[in-house]
Order: C-alpha cells, then structure tokens, then sequence
C-alpha cells in the first residue's frame, strides 16, 4: 500500500466523489505522537482491503486543506487524525492514540 499526497484542495472535492473507502491521514510533522501514530498504523495496514485509497495530509504544509477537510466532512480538526471516508461521507474518524489499521479494516468489512 502506498499514500497519496494531499496538495490541493480540489483533491478534498475528489475524495467526496469517490465511490467506495477512501482514508485520510492528517499528519502533523513537528510532532511525536503523530509521528508514533502513523508508523504504527502502516506496520498494520496491510489488514486493509487492497482498493482502500489512502491519503496523506501534512497539515503544517497545508493548513488550509486541513481546514477544508474539516469542513468538508464535518469533523473537529485533531492532530494526528484519521478520516474513513465512505461514498463521501465520513464514517469513522479517530485521532491520538485511537488511530487503528485494525479498527478501520472493521468498519469496512462489516
């Protein structure tokens, strides 16, 4: 599996189109936990579905799509945080120590 980048706003507009699961991953890259966060939800991703499209948002370098994101799918804006996007809603959203591979690939494959 492999993260694609979060550059442009018009990217936010796209996720929402998408049918099916998409993730994404706001990352803070001045901070530990978020650090901590991500390498252990990519040590289990592999438990995804393989067609899970996942996200990557370094939220330093892009506030204003973090800000975007919020809005768009109707979350509080957390750092580190995970958004599971279904058909363009959000469906689960975690952050800190709640980031989980493991509780994604529940939600969707229930």
């Amino acid at each position: 599996m492999q993260w694609t980048n979060i550059t442009d706003l018009a990217q936010i507009n796209q996720i929402q189109q998408q049918e099916g699961y998409s993730l994404i991953f706001k990352h803070s890259t001045r901070c530990s936990v978020s650090l901590m966060a991500k390498k252990r939800f990519e040590m289990d991703w592999s438990v995804l579905p393989e067609d899970t499209s996942l996200y990557f948002l370094d939220l330093i370098s892009y506030r204003d799509i973090s800000a975007q994101v919020a809005e768009t799918f109707q979350v509080h804006h957390e750092s580190p945080q995970i958004l599971l996007i279904k058909n363009g809603d959000c469906i689960l959203d975690a952050s800190h120590s709640d980031i989980s591979a493991e509780e994604v690939a529940e939600v969707i494959n229930n």
